[in-house]
């Protein structure tokens, strides 16, 4: 008879309380006996399997320049501009060296791998004045067929060759737009900084979840009986700690009965039907989990 283990968290959101939660059951060696068989993590939406999640990146770019009079940009360095361009310049290089993936499709993601910005603030002043500080911070969704280490090491790698080449590679903004003083002895500078190092936390990786595993063929199989249909996806948002779990020999399937709708709304809600749905599921999963052991043992 097979057992079933249920191990209930509060963690999974606080990446910066490291050794809390299923990290520190790890690696005192508790869910061990567990990697005999398969795990379910129900963390996911809309009472379906999904297959795959991303990985996120946190960053901070922050470009120096020379505050000036705006009457006068030919002697001041326009932080804003530089890191606009700058952002441009890292997100072409993203874009080519990180593409579409070919098991992108496979999997059903909905989009490749992205760096956009998101937020952008510079130093105040007032408004006839070149702003001499600007950080423009974003994030990278990263789909786990690459690694999100090497694409940090790859993206301080942009930022340094642009400050070693005084920026000979990004557009000027008109003929008084310049990252340089030379008179001065003055140039531009760029910063890049990862949220994960800032927080002390782990570095999220994505997870593509194995889609011939008897964990992942018994979830498709019990949604499908209690639903009619199954309909298998793959998502950039990101759950921490599943890709580490994955790596460490869990044959990792994941599902979740909310409301993709609702997720991190101001009023977070799911469906009591589909509540009473998830329970026949689980209920299926595990007897279907349970007759595969069976066969092994014969």
């Amino acid at each position: 008879v097979s057992t079933v283990v249920a191990v209930f968290i509060a963690s999974e959101e606080a990446t910066a309380e490291v050794g809390v939660g299923i990290d520190g059951l790890q690696t005192a060696g508790k869910l061990d006996e567990l990697k005999n068989g398969t795990c379910l993590w129900i963390d996911a939406s809309d009472s379906e399997p999904c297959m795959g999640t991303a990985g996120t990146i946190q960053w901070h770019l922050t470009a120096t320049g020379k505050r000036f009079h705006s009457g006068l940009p030919h002697l001041g360095i326009n932080s804003i501009e530089l890191a606009e361009e700058a952002i441009k310049y890292i997100q072409a290089r993203f874009y080519k060296e990180f593409p579409a993936h070919p098991d992108e499709k496979r999997y059903h993601f909905s989009t490749c791998s992205t760096m956009k910005p998101t937020q952008i603030k510079c130093a105040r002043g007032s408004l006839n004045q070149i702003p001499p500080t600007t950080t423009i911070s974003g994030d990278v969704r990263l789909t786990p067929f690459y690694s999100a280490e090497k694409v940090v090491a790859r993206i301080r790698q942009y930022v340094q060759e642009l400050n070693d080449s005084k920026f000979g590679a990004l557009d000027r903004r008109g003929p008084c737009s310049k990252y340089e003083l030379p008179a001065e002895g003055r140039i531009g500078r760029l910063e890049v900084e990862f949220a994960h190092e800032l927080e002390g936390s782990e570095l999220c990786e994505g997870v593509a979840c194995s889609l011939d595993s008897p964990g992942f063929l018994a979830i498709c199989g019990a949604v499908e009986q209690v639903r009619g249909a199954v309909k298998p996806y793959s998502i950039c948002g990101s759950l921490p700690l599943v890709a580490s779990m994955k790596a460490s020999g869990f044959d990792l399937c994941i599902t979740g009965f909310g409301k993709s709708e609702a997720y991190h709304a101001e009023n977070e809600f799911a469906s009591l039907a589909d509540m009473s749905n998830a329970a026949k599921i689980l209920s299926l999963y595990i007897s279907k989990m349970e007759v595969y052991n069976r066969s092994l043992q014969q």
